[in-house]
Parts: C-alpha cells; structure tokens; sequence
C-alpha cells in the first residue's frame, strides 16, 4: 500500500517508528576514562554499554579533508556508476544492490512525491529503489548528469553529499531533475547513505548550482 501512493504521487507523511539507537561504528578509546567522560556528557549507563560493546577502533584525529576524498571517491566512483548501470540495464544485478549503499532503517523526505517516510526493513529499501528503475526504463534512462555537487564530512564517521540529479535519455534529454541532500554514515568499514531530502529543480532556474536549486 505505502508503495502503491507513492507510484501515483499521492500526499504521504509515514513515520514508523525507529530504533532509540543504531550503533554503525564507533571510534571510542579504550582508555579507562571513556565510561567517565560519556557519563559526565549525561550518556546513560545502558548506552554507554552498547557503545562499548560495538566499538570497533582506537579513535583517530580527525582529518577533514582525507574524510571528505573517502566519501566523494566512494559516492562518485562506486555508488553513482552502480546505480546508474543498474537503472540503465548495462548491470545485470537485482534492486538487492541497493542494500550495499542504503543504510536500513533510511529515512527519506520529498517533494514528488510528497513523503516522509522511514524504510523500516530491508524490503520497504529495496522496493523503494526498485520503483525509481522501473519508472526510469520505462522512459528511456540512460544516464544521469550532475552539474553541481558538494560533500562535507562531519567527522571520521559522518558527513553529507548534495547533489544536483539529472537524470537523461539517450538523447540527452532530462528525464527527471532534482536537488537531493544525503546524509552518509561509515558502517563496519564502509558508507552507507542513512538519510535522504529532495526537491525537484528546474534547469533554468538553478542556473546548474546546489545553492540555486535550494534557494527556489
């Protein structure tokens, strides 16, 4: 049903709920001033436990700029070419893919169609993926233009990709056009995009910059 309103644009506002936490991967210290430090920052004790019990490495100092070279090598080089091979048919994978780059739970908002919606299980992400090839095959997609682009890294573990989406024919011409902000998140190793926030744009208008297309 969800997925039916979404196929036919109608309005949607879907929160299920989601976990308290979901631990990705953490860089705490193993120092044993750690548990001290997260309960003086008011961390309950059952937190700090989880926290402890998924910490996977020594943190590291944080480089902003080695971050960033991750998330945009990972994103651009991987990410975007799978994606698109996929959606084009050049990729002889199922929309199972997608599991490798989407975080589950993944929250996602929109514009067309208008949704808010957390992707509570592995089907509900794949589903949703799978919708947006099969709506693309159908007009012909071929590959996707990205005339703006910008990545920022919160720290060693967190950041965001915005992105200018076009999305083409053969021909050249623009199938879809939207504005899309990801939050990205490294778990066990390797990023995953956890959330997502889109708008349609319009060429004329954004004159081709992330900073034009929010501001319409």
């Amino acid at each position: 049903m969800l997925f039916k309103m979404l196929k036919t644009g109608a309005a949607l506002a879907v929160l299920a709920s989601a976990p308290a936490f979901a631990v990705a991967e953490t860089a705490a210290g193993n120092d044993a001033n750690d548990k001290t430090n997260m309960g003086a920052l008011g961390i309950s004790s059952d937190l700090q436990s989880v926290i402890a019990k998924f910490a996977t490495a020594q943190k590291a100092e944080f480089d902003r700029e080695t971050t960033e070279a991750e998330i945009s090598s990972w994103f651009f080089d991987v990410y975007i070419p799978t994606w698109v091979a996929v959606g084009n048919g050049e990729l002889d994978r199922g929309p199972e893919f997608v599991l490798d780059f989407w975080s589950t739970p993944m929250f996602v908002t929109g514009d067309e169609p208008y949704m808010a919606l957390w992707l509570t299980e592995d089907s509900h992400v794949v589903e949703f993926l799978a919708m947006q090839h099969r709506f693309l095959k159908a007009k012909g997609f071929t590959h996707t233009h990205v005339p703006d682009s910008k990545v920022r890294a919160y720290n060693g573990l967190g950041g965001a990709v915005e992105v200018i989406w076009s999305r083409r024919a053969a021909d050249n011409s623009e199938i879809q056009r939207y504005v899309v902000h990801f939050e990205v998140a490294k778990m066990n190793g390797t990023w995953k995009i956890i959330g997502g926030h889109t708008r349609t744009t319009d060429a004329e208008k954004d004159g081709d910059t992330i900073d034009g297309a929010w501001a319409l």
